[in-house]
């Protein structure tokens, strides 16, 4: 498989795609896949930039085993560019990284934007939800999210290499 640059956005970078960078890199490193990925994470927002991930939600990835490693940073124009595939966490995140690639204009070399969820198997859910505002739940149900659409995209993603 061709080295694949992959980067996970949500709205502020520290609940969501953190989360989403750190399940994807765990399961790379369960399958030692690791040397054939690029993995990072950005918010559409920049106000949390340098942080890192909330404290709720790397507490709850430390329970299942999963490093949250990531500084929260601002989507640049570069980024549609330097990777192959941007996933969103929802609609709004979707619309946001569409209309900054509007900017670049139709051209070859532009990653692809797709909402996460696409790649949930036993999830039906249209959009990873915020945590943030919520309770200890809210967490745990981004994360089995997560985990679900992490290895629905790597099943993808080898399918393609075939």
């Amino acid at each position: 498989m061709a080295e694949q640059r992959l980067l996970f956005v949500c709205l502020g970078n520290i609940c969501r795609s953190p989360a989403a960078e750190g399940v994807f890199l765990h399961l790379l490193e369960q399958e030692g896949l690791s040397d054939q990925f690029v993995v990072d994470s950005a918010g559409t927002g920049g106000w949390h930039a340098g942080n890192p991930a909330d404290r709720r939600m790397r507490a709850a990835a430390e329970r299942r085993g999963i490093h949250l490693p990531s500084r929260a940073r601002q989507i640049t124009l570069a980024d549609l560019t330097d990777f192959d595939r941007i996933l969103t966490m929802d609609d709004e995140n979707f619309r946001n990284v569409r209309s900054l690639a509007r900017e670049l204009g139709e051209r070859p070399g532009l990653a692809s934007i797709e909402p996460m969820t696409s790649h949930c198997r036993q999830f039906s859910d249209r959009e990873v939800p915020d945590p943030y505002y919520g309770g200890e739940q809210g967490f745990e149900h981004v994360l089995d999210l997560l985990e679900d659409a992490c290895a629905g995209l790597l099943e993808c993603l080898r399918r393609e290499a075939r």
